[in-house]
């Protein structure tokens, strides 16, 4: 079942302080489900059989070539979210996983290729589900749960494992935090013989321990050599043999190794993102949606966040965290423009630019520029401070785009809202 890394942070906080979290644009690359067991199975990592398909017409012929002796199989959607078991098609079907016989195998299917599967991790709008995966019914004995993550207080790789699996490793790691093993990996030496013998104790296996271990090394040298951020394998299971079997895993991958990584980050499927990260990622910008009214282009990841702030202190809600960068051009100012006003539930915009690298006659420049090509609807307020303060403002106040000048901060948070509520 794919997951976000919350299972991971959840094991992570018995282990470590946290950190204060930061709202930042989530730049690492996840794949699907059949993906991550296609890359896995090239580093020699047992994976269940499965195919996907990507229309009706392919389910017969994989559903045969799949099932088992019960002629069964397993289907399930894939999306870039958890929860797919207990999820809701938007048509009403209940679960996004279903184990079923060859013979209902194209009937599920017509209610879940190509529907909206709504999850806890999805929100209500839910993810498209555009292909699912027909995968072998596995006889599994038990299951586990196995991680590799970068891990902040050893500034490495860290390996997590239990030898108890399934959905609830977070409950199960607060309540009771002695069973999870955690094993540091020196990256520059790599995972040992040792590490891997005493991470597959640690799992508690039954079969074969050296079998176990070298399965281990394997998972780690997929990390490695594929620049992941996290491998989640949840669950890491055992057949009837005790042959250990990456049942489900979820992958993610450093987004700074794009260029080294291609044929990965070629895997994308940008219908399970949203299209405004998606337009923002192309230009450089860092941009998150929410679900207020006031859209903001700050410059500056720390003010935004003091924009946002404000804005909900008076009384607003912000649409968005939207950072153009301390030294963003004319066609980034436009780019963003463009996401904001692509946004029907933004009812005003507001710029809060303060000038230190970027200059404000050129952030002025750029507004105006933009705000002409794009053709701002909603209320605009503009508050620039720093260098070249007055020729920026000079900028803004000959133009003939109709923009509200804000002195400071709260000023321009104070007419935002104002601006809103004179709609």
């Amino acid at each position: 079942m794919l997951r976000s890394s919350h299972h991971v942070r959840s094991l992570l906080r018995y282990s470590q302080t946290a950190a204060a979290a930061q709202l930042q644009q989530q730049r690492f690359l996840n794949v699907h489900e059949y993906q991550g067991a296609q890359i896995m199975s090239k580093f020699g990592i047992n994976v269940p059989p499965g195919k996907p398909v990507f229309s009706l017409d392919d389910v017969p012929k994989a559903a045969e070539e799949m099932k088992d002796e019960k002629n069964e199989v397993v289907l399930k959607s894939q999306i870039y979210a958890g929860g797919r078991g207990l999820g809701t098609f938007k048509n009403g079907l209940q679960g996004g996983v279903h184990i079923c016989s060859v013979n209902k195998a194209i009937e599920l299917a017509k209610h879940m290729l190509n529907q909206t599967l709504v999850t806890k991790q999805t929100g209500p709008a839910g993810k498209p589900v555009n292909t699912l995966y027909i995968a072998k019914k596995m006889k599994l004995k038990r299951e586990m749960y196995f991680a590799i993550l970068l891990d902040r207080k050893t500034s490495g790789p860290i390996m997590i494992g239990c030898s108890e699996g399934g959905t609830s490793i977070e409950d199960l790691a607060e309540k009771f935090p002695e069973k999870i093993i955690k094993i540091p990996v020196d990256i520059r030496v790599g995972i040992t013989d040792d590490q891997a013998l005493q991470m597959a104790k640690g799992l508690a296996v039954t079969g074969d321990i050296n079998a176990a271990a070298d399965q281990i090394k394997r998972l780690y040298q997929l990390f490695a050599a594929s620049d992941c951020t996290m491998v989640e394998v949840n669950p890491l299971a055992e057949d009837a043999e005790g042959k250990l079997i990456a049942a489900d895993a979820k992958l993610g991958f450093d987004d700074s190794a794009g260029y080294r990584q291609k044929d990965t980050f070629a895997l994308r499927d940008e219908s399970q993102l949203d299209p405004r990260e998606v337009a923002a990622d192309k230009f450089d910008l860092n941009y998150i949606g929410l679900d207020g009214t006031i859209g903001c282009m700050v410059n500056g990841a720390g003010l935004a966040m003091a924009t946002m702030d404000i804005i909900k202190l008076r009384g607003g809600s912000p649409a968005n965290f939207l950072d153009v960068g301390g030294n963003a051009s004319e066609q980034q100012v436009i780019e963003a423009f463009k996401i904001l006003t692509s946004d029907p539930q933004v009812k005003a915009i507001l710029v809060n630019i303060f000038g230190g690298i970027m200059k404000c006659d050129v952030i002025a420049s750029g507004i105006v520029s933009a705000a002409k090509q794009v053709g701002v609807k909603v209320p605009l307020i503009v508050r620039l401070e720093g260098t070249n303060v007055e020729a920026g403002k000079k900028i803004l106040s000959s133009s003939n785009v109709k923009i509200i000048a804000a002195d400071d901060l709260d000023d321009a948070a104070t007419k935002a809202v104002a601006a809103i509520q004179n709609l």
